[in-house]
């Protein structure tokens, strides 16, 4: 029997930098949402385990062991064709890869499959919080993740296609032992209060990222004064920025203009948590 699963995208309000482990793995404060739009997924038990990749951003997706995917199948043990609808882009700091392997752990979960409790975080740091798939205050190297009550937030998500690697990134990064966020996230009654207090709290990645790639000032200067968002900022190490609205009126409009200007960007409205 075919099983369909869904990939949300991954958004990293915040991302504090707080230190760096002796083996090298950073530690970090983030506050991690997820949006409405991501990859989807069709599993289909077979003798022998295939991956195909489809899709707007299916290029360069490799459809063998080096995919996540096919690394928590395997993982697994189990056996069968799975299809990837690949409509986020990869390598854009939202969360892409990790998110799929983490749906595809969730759907051979609800066939009976046993998950072995540290397979997530095995995979990669990611993958645990893509587990959770809600708004989730995440520490540690990605392991210790705490649930949090977040408003829906009207976003848009913005990519324009610049590459940036993660670990030229962590090597820019000036200073790896950054303050926390505040020990309790407050309760927010609005998306605007929300954006009003990330507005305090910081990305540690976003001014390195710059010096990899110094057109992500420029892209994020446009973006601050499209519609004058209640924050922008982007998510991770890059190169995916996220915009916040009061409306998803509002966001569905932004995105629109920002298409039309820029028909070579990824843009998309979407409702985050």
């Amino acid at each position: 029997m075919t099983v369909e699963a869904f990939a949300p995208a991954k958004i990293n309000l915040t991302l504090h930098v707080t230190g760096q482990r002796d083996d090298g793995y950073h530690l970090l404060d983030s506050l991690v949402v997820f949006a409405d739009i991501g990859d989807r997924l069709e599993l289909t038990p077979g003798p022998e385990l295939l991956l195909t990749v489809s899709g707007e951003h299916a290029d360069g997706v490799p459809a063998d062991s080096r995919n996540l995917v096919w690394k928590a199948a395997q993982a697994v043990g189990w056996t069968g064709h799975i299809h990837l609808n690949k409509v986020l882009p990869h390598g854009a700091g939202i969360g892409g890869g990790s998110s799929d392997a983490a749906a595809t752990l969730w759907a051979l979960a609800g066939q009976g499959e046993d998950i072995p409790k540290q397979l997530p975080v095995s995979l990669g740091a990611d993958v645990p919080v893509c587990v959770t798939a809600r708004a989730t205050r995440m520490r540690g190297i990605g392991d210790e993740i705490t649930p949090t009550s977040l408003p829906h937030l009207p976003a848009v998500l913005v990519n324009p296609g610049i590459s940036v690697p993660t670990g030229s990134v962590f090597s820019a990064l000036a200073w790896r032992n950054n303050p926390p966020m505040p020990d309790d996230i407050p309760e927010f009654e609005t998306a605007a209060d929300c954006a009003y207090w990330l507005r305090d709290q910081r990305n540690d990645l976003e001014t390195p990222a710059m010096g990899v790639a110094r057109e992500i000032e420029f892209v994020l200067d446009e973006l601050r004064f499209i519609e004058a968002p209640l924050l922008a900022r982007m998510s991770g190490s890059g190169s995916t920025f996220f915009l916040l609205y009061p409306s998803m009126a509002t966001a569905h409009s932004v995105a629109e203009a920002l298409s039309a200007a820029h028909p070579d960007w990824w843009c998309r409205a979407t409702q985050l948590n």
